[in-house]
């Protein structure tokens, strides 16, 4: 049996979306002085550790996704020092940090590629990006037909010195953001130093932005279909995606960490962003040598359907666990829906159910052997803000498209903490300051203060799901068995015990578990689960298992 020592195969993850957390000096933005302040709430909730999102010196076109300087805080956030007291803030209260890193892709404004710019093509310092010349007539069209997941051409042209066009860089997201060129020895030197220099500061680990990223196909070929990436909003260009040089990385990555850890024993993560076709290829990326973990997006993208969460949780426990790592379950993250809004939809039928499906669906994630990662403002229950006006919209992929479809603003609303109005305390002591985006008057009812004081609330549900989940055994290394039930009800008992059954249906149907539930996500008398509900009950024997 595993030790202790593995920290991560169970822990419970809190998404910190910095922006928005909390505003410490009442410019609007949240910074890591307000994370700090915030941890004694996250220590009550129960969480084990936090994973920032990035707070580097950035233009910030895509709020930090365009790092200018890996090495650095943008002072819109703060500095190096109030980062060291964040983290010692943090090591004191026993909660572990993980820094977010971008390595598929930097700022337009890092040093390097203002290098590059300024180089002739073939140079060194173009060599660091994917710079080509054009196709076509004088070059004036892109090299290849891939297209941004941003939306638009992922190619865009340069004016060379002598100010005539000249050649065109990749980008795989805003034109902001040029990828680096993997292939480059340098790439990948810089970034073990990138690395070190945050180890060395103490933290826990990263989370890694766009991990099955980083190669392109060597020879750019035009791909069968260029839109796809942004259609979907997904890494499905097989030519841009999942190259099998990325592992290489992950396994450098890996012993670096493991070099760090053999130092002192405190075991670092690392946690990709890998979206892939198939729990299988998903697999390949936590082999005991590369990344200890990766975030499984299918549970994120099932539909509401019994059939569909059991499909996709069979499939990670098969292909997943086997490889000796957990499976990383994630219903949320800052470019998703929120799960009240998006379980609500689409169907007529849906709408009311969101809050209910939400907390059974938080429960259900919980009760999975594995780790699970929460998106801030899940365990308030906040719903998705889907009416900010255009002209208060930030993402890129606004701006590059004008469509308001796939738009991730309204995830990134910050957190209601107090009050009756806005900013409901996000902002400390100043209550005349604007939140960078606007909160709506109904984020009075989910309030933090609210919430707390209300047992009913997502919040309480949450802190007492993880309470339960600490107290039980072989959380980490569980396995699960599915029970018989009735159609749209998904049940299964784990090893040690634990019974947790869901009903995706809106009638009532018999417990699996006779007895009274430890917990429910919503009122569940004794031998019944009714409809949007999920519960946990300890296995009294007489549950039947099925295939």
């Amino acid at each position: 049996m595993l030790s202790k020592y593995h920290w991560w195969r169970d822990a419970v993850i809190y998404q910190v979306y910095v922006r928005s957390f909390l505003d410490s000096t009442g410019d609007g933005v949240g910074d890591l002085a307000g994370v700090r302040a915030g941890l004694p709430y996250l220590k009550k909730l129960g969480v084990d550790g936090i994973w920032l999102s990035p707070f580097y010196p950035s233009p910030q076109h895509d709020h930090g996704y365009d790092v200018a300087d890996y090495c650095g805080v943008d002072p819109l956030f703060g500095d190096l020092a109030e980062f060291d007291l964040l983290v010692a803030a943090a090591r004191r209260l026993g909660i572990k940090v993980l820094l977010d890193i971008v390595p598929n892709h930097c700022s337009s404004e890092h040093p390097w590629f203002a290098q590059a710019l300024a180089a002739e093509p073939g140079s060194a310092a173009r060599a660091r990006f994917h710079f080509a010349d054009g196709s076509g007539a004088d070059g004036a069209e892109p090299p290849n037909n891939w297209h941004s997941m941003f939306g638009g051409p992922a190619w865009s042209r340069v004016t060379e010195a002598d100010g005539r066009p000249g050649q065109w860089y990749l980008h795989m997201f805003a034109s902001e953001q040029p990828d680096w060129n993997w292939r480059n020895p340098e790439i990948g030197a810089e970034f073990d130093r990138i690395l070190r220099f945050w180890l060395d500061r103490g933290i826990d680990g990263f989370r890694i932005d766009v991990a099955a990223g980083l190669f392109k196909h060597p020879e750019l070929p035009d791909s069968n279909d260029p839109e796809a990436d942004a259609r979907t909003r997904d890494s499905v260009n097989p030519l841009a995606w999942n190259q099998p040089e990325v592992h290489e990385v992950w396994r450098q990555w890996r012993s670096i960490c493991e070099e760090y850890t053999a130092r002192d024993g405190r075991e670092r993560l690392l946690v990709g962003e890998v979206s892939v076709p198939t729990a299988r290829e998903h697999a390949l990326y936590v082999r005991s040598d590369e990344l200890h973990q990766a975030f499984f997006f299918d549970l994120l993208s099932a539909p509401w359907e019994a059939d569909a969460f059991r499909k996709v949780i069979s499939e990670a426990m098969q292909d997943i666990a086997g490889t000796g790592s957990t499976v990383t379950w994630v219903l949320n993250n800052h470019d998703q829906v929120r799960t009240v809004t998006r379980y609500g939809e689409p169907t007529p039928e849906g709408s009311g159910l969101g809050p209910a499906r939400a907390r059974a669906a938080a429960l259900l994630m919980l009760a999975l052997p594995g780790a699970a990662y929460i998106y801030q403002g899940e365990e308030l229950g906040l719903p998705e803000v889907v009416d900010l006006p255009d002209d208060v919209l930030t993402d890129p992929i606004f701006r590059r498209t004008g469509s308001r479809a796939r738009i991730r603003d309204g995830c990134r609303v910050p957190l209601p903490w107090s009050g009756q109005a806005s900013p409901f305390g996000f902002t400390s002591g100043v209550e005349s300051a604007k939140p960078w985006l606007p909160q709506p008057d109904y984020f009075a009812e989910y309030a933090t203060d609210r919430a707390l004081a209300d047992t009913r609330s997502f919040w309480h549900l949450y802190r007492d799901g993880l309470q339960l989940r600490a107290q039980l055994p072989q959380l980490g290394e569980g396995t699960l068995r599915w029970l018989d039930s009735p159609p749209g009800v998904l049940a299964f008992v784990r090893g040690d015990g634990l019974v947790c059954a869901v009903n995706f249906g809106t009638a009532p149907t018999p417990a699996p578990v006779s007895g009274t539930p430890l917990l429910s996500s919503g009122p569940c008398p004794a031998g019944v689960l009714p409809g949007s509900t999920a519960a946990w009950w300890m296995s009294d024997g007489t549950e039947s298992a099925t295939a």
